[in-house]
Parts: C-alpha cells; structure tokens; sequence
C-alpha cells in the first residue's frame, strides 16, 4: 500500500437518483483502490475502472439520449475525456510508469465531486422529475462543513 490518501464514499456524493448513486458508491470505491493499491495491482485496477466507467458513463450517456436532456453534449465530452484519458494511462501502467497511474487516480478523486455536484446533480434532478414528477429529497448524514 501506499501513503496516498484515498477517496472515501460520503453522503455528500448522494443525489437522490439510486441508480445513479449505486454506480458513483462504485466508482468511488475503485478510485479509492487505485489511489491506494500496490504497484502490482494497478494495472488490473484500471483494467476494472474502464469496465466500470464504460457501463457508468454508457449508462448516464443512454439516459440523456433517450430523455432528450438538455445539456448533454457538455456531460458526453467530460466521459469521452475521461475514458481517453484512461486507455492512454492504462498504456502507461502496463508499460510500468505507475507514478502517471497514481496520478491518474488523484484527477480523478479531485474531478468527480464537481462533475457529480453540476453535470450528474442536474442529471439525477433530470431523471427523477421524469419518473417520479419531482425533484429528489436527499438526507445527508454525518456532513462536515467548514466555517
């Protein structure tokens, strides 16, 4: 293991849309792992983070598709971005440049709270109005604000 602090699940992370929070507790867990894994294991772990953002963006990509949702082009080109960025460092991985690999892995713990707080909130907020009629009620546990 490494000193590299990891990307823990928080209830921060929640938007009310379960299908979608289920896939985001996934990706933060794998993000986590590759933050923290040993040096032997990242090439397989990021073998399984392109699995899972493949089907988790294939999936968000199909929503936003088939309900015409409005700011689509913006969200498809962040996890176009991303899976780009992936094969290139899984290349790299492989090749044994993990410091690139571990790099990799912090991006993307700084990047998903924003991409989840604006593209995927208005998403969740999206597909719930469709299925549900309204917009998400979501309780958060355990929150710690700064002052």
């Amino acid at each position: 293991m490494t000193d590299t602090p990891g990307l823990q699940w928080t209830d921060a992370f929640l938007l009310g849309y379960e299908p979608m929070d289920d896939t985001h507790r996934e990706f933060v867990e794998i993000v986590d792992k590759l933050l923290t894994c040993p040096d032997a294991e990242m090439a397989g772990l990021l073998r399984a983070f392109i699995t899972h953002a493949e089907e988790h963006f294939g999936l968000e990509n199909t929503w936003m598709e088939e309900t015409g949702f409005p700011p689509r082009d913006c969200h498809i080109s962040e996890h176009k971005a991303v899976m780009e960025s992936a094969v290139q460092v899984e290349d790299l991985v492989r090749s044994g440049d993990f410091a690139t690999g571990r790099e990799f892995a912090a991006e993307l713990a700084n990047w998903f709270p924003g991409h989840a707080d604006y593209l995927d909130s208005a998403l969740a907020q999206w597909m719930a109005k469709r299925k549900l009629g309204g917009v998400p009620v979501v309780l958060r546990r355990n929150l710690q604000f700064e002052r």
